[in-house]
């Protein structure tokens, strides 16, 4: 299963890392985050060299819908509630700036990746109440919303929120030409980062180590645990997407607010239909992808399946992303991560306010993003979920009796630990993707035992 950015962009293939280096700025991750950020950091003059563990955009950016939006699913009324006006707004003019910014590089570097404007909407079969309030707050924010009670999709609903001029556009083609004349190391897992000092950091692989000043943690889900505790700051999630030929081709782009709700996004002559969301590690029964080709039956007899893929978000407590310093103590080493399902936007600001505060600058915008910000009572209940979550799979890790599964293909049995080795989490089955996935923190692992994804940074014991 691959997506269909995959289908039509490959990217020049890099060397891995077989020496010691030195730099201004150590970028792991070479994902949409991670090229941004040093192409960014180029643009001031700054050293940037990126460590891939696999290839460049062989993550998550590979997996997404690539909506480029600042409409994040129902956020700014509780942005105002939870932080305030003014933070709300920095939110909000972030994102705003964000969808402005793609298409100025897209135009200033003739860059042709499909970049269109289109609106963005949120659409509900059962409510209208909250998309009302939902339209109020962003408008009082300053973007350009409304509630409507119709739309192009072939079914009734109850209410739409409509964001206008907003984009879309075909990630791979884009990040190809953003990648061209940045220094990245692909095949170079990052083994650990030693802080010796101001300025003075070493980013480990297991043929050479880079010495630079600062450190960027562009990796998704950073897998250094002490400081930052990022493991009990944020979960991750699955998604499921397929793309279908003759199917409806709607002009804006839309995500259900509602439990079975489903999203729907063009890309030329294909429908991108997605849902099927759930906690990573939480998908023992399967049928995610079944269920979106049933409905696509219902809606567009006589379409045709074309491609199909997933992906993995992390979720913060209060669902808005961690971009800024590590931790409070920390002067050299940053991250950006915990976009939920909002990467395209939230990796655009991440490449402007990560070489900013790398240079020793203050972004008043920033705050709202800050990892150090203050914890909301969202952020309270969320955190109490998730310490309850991974101490049940805690316990049953210690009581399992069998902690040994099998997986047979093509005749061949793969016997695996099902121990996480990141935290020590009991792995549970994903028979879609046919996986091995943390219900705690999101690792995942093919059934050969394999990393995919992680914080774990090695694969399960065969």
């Amino acid at each position: 299963m691959e997506s269909i950015w995959l289908k039509e962009v490959s990217f020049q293939k890099r060397s891995a890392l077989h020496q010691n280096e030195r730099a201004d700025v150590v970028i792991i991750g070479a994902g949409i985050t991670g090229l941004l950020t040093a192409y960014f950091l180029k643009e001031k003059g700054i050293q940037a060299v990126v460590l891939e563990a696999d290839c460049i955009c062989g993550g998550q950016t590979k997996g997404t819908t690539a909506k480029i939006t600042s409409q994040h699913n129902l956020i700014y009324d509780r942005l105002i509630r939870c932080y305030g006006e003014e933070m709300a707004r920095y939110y909000a003019r972030m994102n705003e700036w964000a969808i402005g910014e793609y298409e100025r590089i897209v135009k200033g570097k003739s860059i042709d990746c499909d970049f269109d404007r289109c609106s963005a909407n949120l659409y509900s079969c059962v409510e209208k109440e909250v998309l009302q309030k939902e339209a109020e707050a962003a408008k009082r924010l300053g973007i350009a919303a409304r509630f409507k009670t119709e739309c192009e999709l072939p079914f009734m609903v109850k209410g739409v929120l409509e964001f206008q001029n907003q984009a879309r556009f075909h990630p791979l083609k884009f990040l190809k030409e953003i990648a061209k004349g940045l220094t990245v190391y692909e095949e170079t897992p990052v083994e650990k980062v030693e802080h010796h000092g101001m300025g003075n950091n070493k980013v480990v692989t297991k043929n050479g180590t880079v010495t630079a000043g600062k450190v960027i943690f562009a990796c998704h889900f950073p897998f250094v645990n002490l400081p930052g505790y990022y493991f009990a700051r944020m979960y991750q999630e699955r998604s499921y997407a397929i793309a279908f030929e003759n199917a409806m081709c709607p002009s804006g782009c839309y995500l259900g607010i509602d439990q079975e709700g489903y999203s729907f996004r063009t890309e030329g002559n294909l429908l991108i239909l997605g849902g099927g969301s759930h906690r990573t590690g939480e998908n023992s029964q399967g049928g995610k992808y079944d269920k979106i080709r049933k409905k696509a039956r219902e809606l567009f007899p006589g379409c045709k399946e074309v491609a199909s893929w997933s992906a993995q978000d992390c979720i913060t407590l209060d669902h808005i992303p961690y971009i800024g310093a590590f931790d409070r103590k920390s002067q050299d080493w940053f991250v950006a991560t915990g976009f939920g399902k909002w990467g395209m936007t939230s990796a655009m600001v991440s490449a402007k306010v990560l070489p900013e505060v790398v240079d020793g600058k203050e972004i008043p915008e920033a705050d709202i993003f800050s990892p150090q910000r203050k914890i909301s009572a969202l952020a309270m209940k969320e955190l109490a979920v998730n310490t309850g979550i991974t101490a049940a799979n805690f316990t049953k890790q210690l009581v399992s009796v069998n902690r040994i599964k099998s997986y047979t293909e093509n005749d061949k049995v793969f016997e695996v630990s099902i121990r996480c080795p990141h935290l020590g989490c009991k792995l549970s089955w994903n028979p879609d993707e046919r996986t091995w996935e943390c219900p705690c923190h999101g690792s995942r692992f093919d059934y050969r035992g394999r990393l995919l994804d992680n914080p774990a940074q090695i694969g399960i014991e065969r």
